[in-house]
């Protein structure tokens, strides 16, 4: 029996310590990808996105695919946005290299350190190619 009770805790012990390690990659990750909309360097950004990505915008609008968003960004009307991401919560699973991350989204007009738009999000990350790249994001804009 406490041979069971030494191999229960030592896969504990590792799986637990897997998922800070990658929880941390993904952070950061979007750390990353945050300082990149911050700087408003598209292209930089896109790197943290795997080249199918579906990303459903505050507003509802789908877009798929890394192209398409490059697209959607370059005919946006109105005064530059940047967008910060701040997580919540991040669960790994270790079998398919996936992860699930949520919290709340905040919109900032340049120059402004004030929100003018936030709300919530979820994110799915993949981890296929290697390193941790986002799959699909879930934005829903909510009242402040």
């Amino acid at each position: 029996m406490k041979g069971l009770s030494c191999l229960f805790f030592y896969f504990l012990f590792h799986f637990t310590f897997a998922q800070e390690s990658e929880k941390s990659q993904i952070l950061a990750q979007r750390e990353a990808s945050n300082q990149a909309l911050r700087a408003f360097d598209e292209e930089l950004n896109a790197t943290f996105l795997t080249d199918d990505v579906l990303i459903t915008t505050g507003a509802g609008t789908l877009i798929s695919g890394k192209e398409a968003l490059m697209d959607y960004v370059q005919e946006v009307q109105g005064p530059r946005m940047y967008w910060v991401r701040t997580p919540d919560e991040i669960i790994v699973n270790p079998e398919t290299q996936l992860a699930w991350e949520t919290g709340t989204w905040k919109g900032f007009v340049e120059g402004s350190e004030e929100a003018t738009v936030g709300g919530k999000y979820s994110a799915q990350w993949t981890k296929k190619s290697g390193a941790w790249l986002i799959q699909s994001q879930l934005f829903v804009t909510l009242p402040r």
